[in-house]
């Protein structure tokens, strides 16, 4: 069903795997909402698919505590001003946080409290460890997105609205091998 009406979707993605997630969730969403707008915080494949980010994403991209800590008035500065943006500028009709769960949560957590609609796209892994977020996630999103059936199992036992949405690789990769075909794409004959 296709749904022409305008609609506003906020996206924030921290990474460059959920940049590439992000963008084939534009291109999909785009189908049934061909007058959509996307804005948040994305990549370049993102702003390939026709999205418009407040900040680079790169600015989000942190890893381990040290860098976390010398750059936390900067990621606090980005999410100040991103839920500006989104609660006092375009108030999107539903945020969706991609990966990234450390910040995306947040934004999510008060995009819900202001009465936007809010999804996570990829779990993070409550269900290795860690579980108790599991309660924090709860009360940030509307609807959570799993990549793999265990995971929205998982979240159906706590009671967190889920829907399994399959691993986006699953449709590229073959489930049945052509042994001989790659023998001879790599020169190594049949």
């Amino acid at each position: 069903m296709v749904i022409d009406r305008p609609v506003t979707i906020g996206i924030v993605a921290g990474e460059a795997s959920g940049d590439i997630l992000g963008a084939g969730l534009i291109r999909s969403l785009r189908k049934r909402y061909p007058r959509a707008r996307f804005v948040g915080i994305g990549g370049d494949e993102m702003i390939a698919a026709g999205f418009h980010s407040l900040v680079p994403m790169e600015r989000l991209s942190v890893m381990g505590l040290v860098e976390v800590l010398g750059r936390l008035r900067e990621l606090f500065s980005i999410r100040d001003r991103l839920l500006d943006y989104f609660l006092s500028n375009v108030r999107p009709d539903v945020v969706i946080g991609i990966d990234s769960p450390d910040f995306s949560l947040e934004v999510e957590r008060r995009c819900r409290n202001a009465g936007i609609l809010t999804a996570h796209y990829v779990s993070p892994s409550v269900w290795a460890w860690r579980r108790k977020r599991v309660f924090r996630i709860a009360r940030s999103v509307d609807l959570m997105l799993t990549l793999f059936p265990f995971e929205a199992r998982f979240y159906e036992e706590h009671q967190v609205p889920v829907s399994f949405v399959g691993h986006p690789l699953a449709d590229m990769i073959p489930l049945e091998t052509d042994t001989a075909g790659a023998r001879e794409r790599l020169g190594g004959g049949a």
